[in-house]
């Protein structure tokens, strides 16, 4: 096995290990008052933490099926590797998310709650107002935020367009290497970005961890992502 792949299965047990550990925290009150004044009761339906668990688990479920597709569309290890790496760790973070809104008696849809409304409340807490909840005057799409922008024809921050997904399933080699090299650095601005409203807005102590830890590890992958396409000859997208 290579060191690549040594490295990114590394990374999948670290995260299954992680995942057991933050889930039986949340099960037990998520630890109770963590010092910073937060509270261990289980969130509301429009809640950062509830919005953020249901937005971040399609954000990552993108990013796992841009992973397969090039996958079967180079050779190059050190793609493969960051693609194994990526889908791994963020199927594994997705199963979290989405064991958490479970554990909250939650659903993983919610019809009438705009993408990155969450981005609007405050420690948590309910927002009432509008249709039963209030959005605070902050639907997030086609906003910025932090540099990250959700493009017209996708869902959130960072995430490509079915136009852009048909480009990397039509790609071969070095070109479907570039796009899908493009689109994750795309795809990680706007989780950083999402990740930093959760650490800053989500009142589970452990959900505030795991996206705490998803802005560490996502910037560090936008560095050798960088590295990569300037092996390439290529780079970033403005």
């Amino acid at each position: 096995m290579s060191p690549t792949y040594w490295a990114a299965g590394t990374a999948v047990v670290v995260a299954a290990l992680f995942a057991i550990g933050a889930t039986v925290a949340t099960a037990n009150g998520g630890g109770g008052d963590d010092g910073s004044g937060s509270s261990s009761r289980t969130p509301g339906l429009y809640s950062a933490d509830a919005g953020f668990a249901r937005g971040m688990a399609v954000h990552h479920q993108q990013a796992v099926e841009m992973s397969f597709i090039v996958r079967d569309r180079t050779q190059d290890e050190a793609v493969r590797g960051l693609a194994y790496d990526i889908a791994n760790t963020q199927a594994n973070q997705r199963g979290m998310l989405l064991g958490w809104l479970d554990l909250w008696g939650l659903p993983k849809v919610v019809a009438d709650e705009p993408p990155m409304s969450w981005m609007g409340s405050d420690h948590g807490h309910d927002m009432p107002g509008m249709d039963g909840h209030d959005m605070g005057g902050q639907d997030m799409s086609g906003h910025d935020m932090g540099g990250a922008t959700t493009k017209p024809g996708a869902l959130m921050p960072g995430m490509a367009t079915k136009e852009e997904l048909d480009r990397l399933r039509a790609a071969q080699g070095r070109d479907a290497e570039v796009l899908y090299l493009q689109l994750m650095t795309d795809h990680h601005k706007g989780g950083v970005a999402m990740a930093q409203g959760c650490a800053s807005r989500c009142a589970t102590p452990a959900e505030r961890k795991l996206a705490e830890g998803m802005v560490a590890a996502q910037r560090s992958e936008l560095t050798l992502m960088a590295d990569m396409l300037k092996q390439r000859g290529a780079a970033p997208r403005a």
